[in-house]
């Protein structure tokens, strides 16, 4: 599983954990996620995330 962080706040989206609050189930790929999804904090689009190393 990986991580994806916003590019432009941070914010963390984690696959094993999911996004409760968002409806996203643990263990929910990124790629899996609509792409008109959006960093729960600022807003960004999902291309500007990057895959924390």
């Amino acid at each position: 599983m990986k991580k994806y962080v916003c590019d432009l706040c941070g914010w963390v989206y984690d696959e094993a954990e999911g996004y409760a609050e968002g409806g996203i189930a643990p263990g929910t790929k990124w790629e899996a996620l609509p792409d008109d999804f959006e960093c729960p904090l600022c807003g960004a689009d999902k291309d500007q995330f990057s895959v924390e190393e």
